[in-house]
């Protein structure tokens, strides 16, 4: 039984979608194998299914997070190892199945079968939302990382996320202390902030009252890695694949200053010609 609290559940989520929770949780889960962590990214978007192609093996799926939950086949035969990490796997959704084919038990069985394989990190990638798949993602979690575009919409429909987290989870009914909160920005354009089109780091921050993780520039890089089958936290050139590989590191523990988050000062060559 020692072993079991080894494992620790990280919930990917956000009120809305669009704003990069699929792009986030495969990029945590390679930053975390590259750190020799055993890593798990399960998708429990049912009926969609994304994951998979951003992490590049969705000509591999054969069996899915629902087959497993009904008996169709084991853990083992579902995991697809990714080609680029040994320690890590992933465990695609369903795309012909209905939303409620996922059930408390069947997604506890799944967890408890991962922590038996002695992975250190299962990642959830939620759907977006408060629908079934999103608070079964989230109900086992120990921790949670909250996706937020710094736009008012985006904010606000996070709130209501981090009210489930406080409530809705196995932790919350067992007294056994909050799931710990994480806030993670994406496509922060500092430059925007500036002129007043788009919230501060700081305005997001006094909203929610939890503490930032990691700030994701807005890149054309995050696209064109997801349409690749690359999680962008793999390409070298990209800010946006830093600020994920610093987002890790905190997550870990490590104190990292945040980058990518100053507006750009025009020289005096752009201020002339209009730059």
């Amino acid at each position: 039984m020692g072993e079991r609290t080894l494992t620790e559940i990280i919930v990917v989520t956000s009120g809305k979608g669009g704003v990069g929770k699929t792009t986030t949780s495969a990029s945590l889960a390679v930053g975390l194998a590259r750190r020799d962590k055993k890593v798990a990214v399960i998708d429990f978007d049912v009926g969609l299914r994304n994951l998979d192609l951003i992490m590049g093996c969705e000509r591999r799926v054969v069996y899915d997070f629902v087959n497993v939950i009904n008996g169709e086949c084991t853990l083992k035969q579902a995991l697809i190892k990714d080609k680029r990490h040994e320690s890590l796997f992933v465990l695609a959704a369903s795309q012909t199945r209905d939303k409620d084919a996922l059930t408390k038990e069947g997604v506890e069985k799944v967890l408890d079968g991962l922590r038996e394989e002695g992975f250190d990190y299962i990642i959830c990638d939620s759907p977006a939302g408060i629908e079934k798949g999103a608070a079964l993602a989230m109900y086992f979690a120990d921790r949670a990382v909250v996706v937020v575009n710094p736009e008012v919409s985006s904010v606000r429909d996070s709130d209501r996320i981090l009210g489930l987290l406080a409530s809705k989870t196995r932790r919350a009914e067992l007294g056994n202390g909050a799931v710990e909160q994480h806030l993670l920005l994406t496509r922060y354009n500092p430059n925007r902030v500036e002129s007043g089109d788009m919230m501060s780091i700081a305005d997001v921050q006094e909203i929610l009252g939890i503490d930032v993780v990691g700030v994701i520039p807005e890149s054309e890089g995050v696209l064109a890695a997801s349409n690749a089958g690359v999680p962008v936290i793999l390409d070298e050139s990209s800010n946006a694949g830093h600020a994920y590989d610093d987002a890790v590191a905190r997550l870990l523990g490590e104190s990292r200053p945040l980058r990518f988050t100053e507006a750009q000062k025009k020289g005096l060559f752009s201020r002339i010609f209009g730059g």
